[in-house]
């Protein structure tokens, strides 16, 4: 298990270290869809000036930003990654301060000297092969009384913009995600979410669920992103498709999306969001 677990984190970092700037001028500088819900992370835990913060997994540095507004001059914010290319990026986005500390860090394996006022970890958590052993780190990390905020992805059904994809690919591609890899929607609904930080000992665990509509454009403008923004590795298996392969396949897709397409052909998905927040 330790070796599938070594293997997955070796292969995820290369994927971001690949798609980190990709990522960051489509989805997280955007506001647009699920990162609507930046704002309300963060608001949830109710930062204030001077206190010190941890941004777990923290990309290229969308959520980081926001803490370090609201800590002001006499607070701490360190983000934490384990994707090179994502922590350069986010250096450069955030500008250098003498508050704010970027690290090349494994959620399941981090340890600080520090004691934080709370701990942050936007989209990431459904990421980690051993959640538990990543939340007792955290929990271990916060002052007592500290705060943890998180946001996963809803349930599949609420979140089609990726099943319609998904669903045809792996029909024709039954390998196209490697073994070892954690469900993405392991956490998609609150029960889920709530019961896993439950069992680290976390109280006064809320978990509340937003929808944040998301329009990719058209059917060949959400198709065509697709294929402009996956991975190296998922391409590489999409290119050995036959050409009439590709085609059902996009046929599939395009099928898939019809109950989110409007009369004016624009496709415009929901997206549920859920945030959670819960104290030491």
């Amino acid at each position: 298990m330790r070796t599938k677990s070594s293997e997955y984190k070796k292969r995820n970092i290369k994927i971001w270290n690949e798609v980190a700037p990709r990522y960051h001028k489509r989805w997280a500088t955007a506001s647009k869809g699920p990162f609507q819900s930046t704002k309300k992370l963060v608001s949830s835990l109710e930062i204030r000036k001077g206190d010190y913060v941890l941004d777990v997994a923290s990309g290229t540095g969308v959520v980081t930003k926001l803490l370090k507004q609201k800590v002001g001059k006499t607070g701490y914010v360190i983000g934490a990654d384990t994707s090179t290319s994502a922590i350069k990026i986010a250096k450069k986005w955030n500008e250098k301060s003498q508050n704010l500390l970027f690290v090349n860090a494994d959620a399941e394996n981090f340890s600080f000297k520090e004691k934080f006022d709370a701990i942050t970890c936007q989209y990431a958590l459904f990421f980690f092969p051993n959640s538990q052993k990543a939340l007792k780190n955290m929990k271990n990390s916060l002052k007592k009384d500290g705060k943890l905020g998180i946001s996963v992805h809803g349930h599949p059904d609420r979140v089609p913009y990726f099943d319609c994809i998904f669903e045809a690919v792996t029909q024709f591609i039954p390998n196209y995600v490697p073994p070892g890899t954690p469900d993405f929607d392991r956490f998609g609904t609150k029960k889920q979410l709530k019961d896993e930080i439950k069992k680290v000992g976390f109280s006064k665990i809320e978990v509340n669920d937003y929808d944040f509509p998301y329009s990719p454009g058209t059917f060949e403008q959400y198709w065509k992103n697709y294929l402009r923004y996956i991975a190296k590795p998922v391409k590489e298996k999409l290119d050995k498709l036959e050409k009439s392969q590709r085609k059902e396949l996009k046929d599939m897709v395009r099928e898939n999306t019809k109950p989110y397409t409007k009369r004016d052909g624009t496709i415009k998905f929901p997206w549920e969001v859920l945030i959670l927040t819960a104290k030491y």
